[in-house]
């Protein structure tokens, strides 16, 4: 595919709206609609050591105005600029739980919606966490919930966990 031009629609606190003209493979040409976004990482939060047989995490029950209710995730955010992954995890596991991790792994990287938006989340597993104070941004309103390995993954086959890089890095995390 060649990209022939972009032309901006709209530029967010989030994301950004282009319009690409490209030629595809097959030499057609056309417009897409693609929502520009910086990238994000999540985390999944061991709460006892890796050893155990059915350890403990850390999940959010976060309001979402898009799915118009409640929706349960692991902590989650978007990059800044030049930011890595990371880092990016580090900081958003701290901010939305209190939590800092001396181990950190990545598990995957997946696109999240890849017909129309350019956005990476990079999946992480956490453990030798210590506690802290959070900093929610004014729109999030979560709940911390601690939960069995083992049920996180009976919510995700029960059709409670339904956010996609929460599912995947949970199930990664089970083995």
């Amino acid at each position: 595919m060649t990209l022939i031009s972009t032309r901006r629609i709209h530029t967010g606190r989030v994301v950004s709206l282009d319009i690409d003209t490209v030629q595809f493979p097959n030499g057609n040409v056309g417009e897409l609609e693609m929502m520009r976004h910086p990238g994000a990482a999540a985390v999944v939060p061991f709460l006892d050591p890796r050893d155990h047989d059915d350890p403990r995490i850390v999940l959010i029950r976060q309001f979402r105005h898009a799915t118009g209710g409640w929706l349960w995730e692991i902590p989650a955010g978007r990059r800044e600029a030049g930011e890595p992954p990371l880092d990016t995890a580090h900081r958003e596991l701290a901010e939305e739980t209190g939590y800092r991790a001396a181990q950190m792994e990545q598990l995957t990287w997946i696109w999240t919606t890849p017909g129309f938006t350019d956005e990476v989340i990079h999946l992480f597993a956490a453990w030798d966490l210590s506690g802290g104070d959070t900093a929610h941004e004014r729109d999030e309103v979560m709940e911390l919930h601690e939960v069995r390995l083992s049920e996180a993954v009976a919510m995700i086959r029960r059709g409670e966990i339904t956010d996609a890089k929460s599912c995947i890095a949970i199930l990664l995390a089970a083995g």
